[in-house]
């Protein structure tokens, strides 16, 4: 799978309540939980981005509670995927869980700036920035977690499964 688009990016720590604050927790609907999607961070950030956009972030993106919320949030509000120089482990294995691709690469945040666009290969874990013309290597999304992906999630890739059986 290749995803592109336009890059968003963030600092350090951010927590899943900068991503989905707890507020908004007493609901599962994916579309109501986008639609606050980093809002205590940017108020406007929903109505800026556009399907396909990726958000980049430095350290530790997604530390905080264990809430599968946020993955949800990101993935429903349209966010193709996103690269981070470390992600929070319980955050990167909601991301799969959910069906969102996440991939981390220290030298692509780096190169990367708010505004370019990006081009990342899900199988490769090669990240192009289209806009300087430089190319990152990430570490490719293991094929188990691809089918999850495809699948859009862990109960979606267990409904195939059992249906296969």
């Amino acid at each position: 799978m290749i995803y592109k688009g336009k890059v968003w990016k963030f600092g350090s720590n951010v927590d899943t309540d900068a991503i989905v604050a707890a507020r908004y927790l007493n609901t599962w609907d994916p579309q109501e939980l986008a639609s606050h999607l980093m809002e205590d961070v940017d108020p406007q950030f929903r109505e800026k981005i556009q399907p396909g956009d990726i958000i980049v972030a430095e350290d530790n993106y997604g530390c905080g509670s264990s809430r599968e919320h946020a993955p949800i949030a990101i993935k429903f509000g349209g966010i193709s995927c996103v690269v981070a120089k470390s992600f929070a482990r319980i955050f990167y294995r909601n991301s799969f869980n959910m069906g969102l691709p996440i991939f981390e690469c220290p030298e692509g945040v780096d190169g990367t700036s708010k505004g370019d666009e990006l081009e990342v290969d899900g199988q490769t874990g090669t990240i192009k920035n289209l806009t300087t013309g430089q190319t990152y290597q990430a570490q490719p999304i293991p094929p188990f977690m691809q089918q999850l992906i495809e699948a859009g999630g862990l109960m979606n890739y267990v409904k195939m499964f059992k249906m296969k059986s």
